[in-house]
């Protein structure tokens, strides 16, 4: 397995995608945040004490896609064009999906990671003063298209 992260020598750099031509690309994560049935149910009827939980993680998916390369050192500053970021109350927690989209010259599968895992901590952070064991249970990406590599969808999700 080849790491094109590392050279020969086994130090991290930033890999040059100059010489690449930018290519549609997206890519789509999802992540899971475990709660109590006490807050799906404030999360159901809007009375979380901190205020709108969806609204608030939402917003911080989207904002936190844009930041990547300033939280992953070797990630590339590239234009994060479309980010959506679903969220679904279950019975169980909330179920979250970020789905961005780029022309660019490098994918944003740590883009749309990214999204989910943020706004699942948002959500986590909201919550916590009425449900201190509030826990993010899973973050993985489920499909991605474009580039080199071409498109490719999570066995799992299929």
């Amino acid at each position: 397995m080849e790491f094109t992260h590392l050279d020969g020598q086994g130090q991290a750099f930033m890999v040059d995608v100059t010489a690449k031509q930018p290519t549609v690309r997206s890519a789509t994560a999802v992540a899971t945040v475990r709660t109590s049935p006490e807050v799906v149910q404030a999360l159901r009827t809007g009375t979380v004490p901190k205020g709108d939980v969806l609204a608030v993680a939402r917003v911080a998916g989207i904002a936190a896609a844009k930041k990547t390369p300033d939280l992953l050192p070797l990630a590339h500053v590239i234009g994060v064009h479309g980010c959506t970021v679903e969220l679904e109350i279950t019975d169980g927690g909330v179920d979250i999906t970020a789905t961005v989209r780029t022309a660019d010259r490098t994918g944003v599968e740590m883009e749309a990671l990214t999204s989910v895992t943020v706004a699942a901590l948002a959500i986590v952070d909201m919550v916590k003063g009425v449900d201190r064991s509030a826990e993010i249970v899973s973050a993985k990406i489920t499909a991605k298209s474009g580039g080199r590599s071409g498109d490719w969808v999570r066995p799992s999700a299929v």
